[in-house]
């Protein structure tokens, strides 16, 4: 099996997936972080390729970075800054060579996240 990396970011205050939400991922290491790619999430919640695709997978930590402020101003109704929810780290490992799907609920004042299949 190789392995990749994919999400899918759920809007749970509006019961939709959550379009056009920029993600940014990194690869963690002892110097840092490097940045690998940024995509947008699709009218299904989902990029349209995989954020890490096998070709390019390497077991180590890694790290999602979505945007979800910008997204919050969209879509919700406005908050006096600074909103509560701006950029939303999630830093993982992956180990193995399998499918990791990290997905994103969010909502305006908490977000939730999982090993998903």
């Amino acid at each position: 099996m190789t392995g990749y990396l994919t999400t899918h970011v759920l809007d749970t205050a509006r019961g939709c997936p959550a379009a056009g939400v920029k993600i940014e991922l990194y690869r963690i290491d002892g110097a840092g972080r490097s940045h690998l790619r940024s995509l947008f999430t699709n009218a299904d919640g989902r990029t349209d390729t995989q954020i890490l695709p096998a070709a390019e997978f390497e077991p180590g930590t890694y790290e999602l970075v979505f945007h979800a402020g910008a997204y919050l101003d969209e879509t919700g109704p406005a908050q006096e800054p600074p909103r509560f929810l701006d950029l939303i780290p999630i830093r993982f490992g992956m180990a193995e060579a399998s499918h990791y799907h990290v997905p994103l609920l969010l909502s305006p004042f908490g977000y939730s996240t999982y090993r998903g299949s």
